[in-house]
């Protein structure tokens, strides 16, 4: 590498060049940060950040007062980013519609409550939509916020922009988790999608939080044909 890495993301990218060409072979420890720093011409500060985030790839391996060494036998990560189901649709060429189904403020059932750790009586920002692609039912949204820790959320008829969306560029999160798993469509859900009632689902819950808040939790139905892409 020629010249000072001026940015986390050129570190980075070298630390990635030379264990990818084993010039820093499986399981050998590899420079500590200062001495980095000092090749690479810029600070130790820049080449912490780097190697956390080559770390959480799970590429290398960090303990403190052992230095870091490099995976023996690395765990490949699949990223998953929250996708705007907008640009999802329009993406594969077709056209992309919101029917918003019901927006309330209510009491949540048990297990949204437990989740949000909200007071038995405390009511939460309910809303259902339809995502639509070239006409025709691509997922059903029902999403609870905390309009309390969500700014703007309570205002916000979302007639004109999907709770998906909005959230996704206008509301920052520290954290969050998802689960993947399947279902059958109850006559309601057959309904909505358009397919039979029994009809197999796949399904996506997810919640996201900041400073141990949660902010929104969301159970996201696709139409029987749905499938999910992430890259590794």
């Amino acid at each position: 590498m020629s010249g000072a890495a001026n940015s986390w993301q050129a570190v980075r990218a070298e630390v990635l060049r030379r264990i990818r060409s084993r010039e820093w072979a499986p399981g050998q420890p590899i420079p500590h940060e200062a001495d980095l720093a000092q090749e690479l011409g810029c600070a130790r500060a820049t080449v912490n950040r780097a190697l956390r985030e080559v770390a959480e790839s799970g590429l290398i391996e960090r303990r403190r007062r052992a230095g870091s060494r490099v995976a023996l036998h690395p765990v490949r990560r699949a990223t998953l980013d929250i996708p705007v189901i907008r640009m999802e649709i329009e993406t594969r060429g077709e056209a992309y519609d919101f029917s918003l189904v019901s927006r309330a403020e209510e009491v949540p059932p048990p297990a949204i409550r437990a989740r949000f750790k909200s007071a038995p009586e405390a009511r939460l920002l309910h809303v259902v939509g339809l995502h639509m692609a070239d006409g025709k039912p691509h997922a059903l949204e029902d999403r609870w916020i905390d309009a309390q820790a969500v700014p703007g959320a309570g205002t916000t008829d979302f007639s004109q922009i999907s709770p998906n969306e909005w959230l996704v560029l206008s509301v920052p999160f520290e954290g969050g988790d998802i689960a993947f798993s399947a279902s059958v469509a109850s006559p309601a859900e057959a309904e909505a999608l358009g397919c039979p009632a029994g009809a197999p689902l796949f399904v996506t819950e997810r919640a996201t939080w900041r400073n141990e808040k949660t902010l929104t939790s969301v159970r996201l139905l696709f139409a029987p044909g749905y499938r999910l892409h992430t890259r590794l």
